[in-house]
This record gives C-alpha cells, sequence and structure tokens, in this order.
C-alpha cells in the first residue's frame, strides 16, 4: 500500500490495543479492504465475497486470515469464522453496507450489528477517503499511483442497549444506532481531512 499510494492514518490509537474489536468500514473501491489490512495497528480478518479466492489470490487471502462468503444467502461457515475470531480476541472488519457502492454508509444490512451484538465487541468506525478520486488515475481501475488515500479512525462504541437482547427488535435498533455512529463518523473524517 505504501508503495503504490501514500496512506495518511488519522485515529489508530482509537483501535482498542486489545480483546475483540469489529471494524465497520465505509466502502467505495475495491482497494478499500487491502488498503486497511495494509495500515491497521492490529492484523483484521475480513468477510470477503468467495468469489475473491478463486485462482491465485485465494491461497494468498486465507492465509492472512481472510474469511470467503457466499453472498447468495446466510453463509453459516462465514458467520461461525467471524465469530471465532472475535470469541479468539482478534479483530474484524465489515463493510456494513454489504458491497462497493458510494461509501456513505447511507444502507446498512444487518451482519455487523448481528456480530457486535451477539459478541459484545466494541465498534470501531473507519472512513477510507480518497480511493475513488477520478483526478490523476494512469490506470482506470485504480485509485491515482502516489496518490493520498486518508484511513481514519474513529471512537469505539457498543451497538447493543445494554440489555443483552439478541431480538430482531434489538438488531434493528442496533442497525440504527450503528448507522449514525458511522454517519457522524464520516462526515467528521471528511471535516479533519479535507475531503
Amino acid at each position: 500500500m505504501h508503495g503504490l499510494w501514500r496512506p495518511r492514518v488519522l485515529g489508530a490509537r482509537r483501535v482498542p490495543p486489545s480483546g475483540p474489536a469489529i471494524l465497520a468500514v465505509n466502502h467505495s473501491h475495491f482497494v478499500d479492504g487491502p488498503m486497511l489490512i495494509g495500515t491497521s495497528p492490529r492484523p483484521v480478518h475480513f468477510l470477503v465475497k468467495q468469489e475473491a479466492f478463486i485462482g491465485p489470490l485465494g491461497p494468498f487471502l486465507r492465509g492472512i486470515g481472510q474469511i470467503p462468503v457466499d453472498r447468495s444467502g446466510t453463509d453459516r461457515a462465514a458467520v461461525l469464522a467471524a465469530l471465532g475470531v472475535l470469541e479468539r480476541g482478534g479483530m474484524l472488519g465489515i463493510f456494513p453496507e454489504g458491497t462497493r457502492g458510494e461509501g456513505d454508509f447511507a444502507s446498512l444490512r444487518s451482519g455487523l450489528a448481528y456480530f457486535a451484538v451477539r459478541s459484545g465487541a466494541p465498534v470501531v468506525p473507519v472512513a477510507v477517503l480518497g480511493s475513488n478520486e477520478r483526478p490523476g488515475r494512469l490506470v482506470k481501475a485504480l485509485p491515482a499511483l502516489r496518490g493520498r488515500i486518508d484511513v481514519v479512525f474513529g471512537d469505539p462504541f457498543e451497538a447493543g442497549d445494554g440489555s443483552g437482547r439478541r431480538t430482531r427488535g434489538a438488531l434493528d435498533e442496533a442497525t440504527v444506532r450503528i448507522q449514525h455512529r458511522l454517519t457522524d463518523h464520516l462526515a467528521e473524517a471528511r471535516r479533519s481531512t479535507g475531503r
């Protein structure tokens, strides 16, 4: 990451130094995941679409601890693997919008709330800014080489309401709380970086 771009990491001290944690990351370009893996203060295990594990990239992704997920339905093996990361005190990375988009946290799926409420792990909001900027690109599919990409970590927070409930209603409420916190973090990250 540092050879191709100029990542600037802000707020890395906010990531809990140990214990389970979930990084909730906006997602507007395919380099967002690798950028976070390369700049995170701790190893991070992402749920990655299973199609990315086809061919020579598969053994590499598995070797660095990434988790394949079948997005066509509920992938029980991926869910158990992700919960296992948290149970072992590891850090799970999730793109809560489910796929690449505008990267604005406008439409969250309930997976992040499920993992946060079920595990009790704090959620750390992360904004990756600059990966999808158009000016200066030599290769159309990549961010401008040597361009600055900001990775901004926010303050960890608890997604649940403290009741320990895991009902559908509790998850829906947690998703709304999470969305507000992520949206606020993204706005603050844009202000602080000028992006």
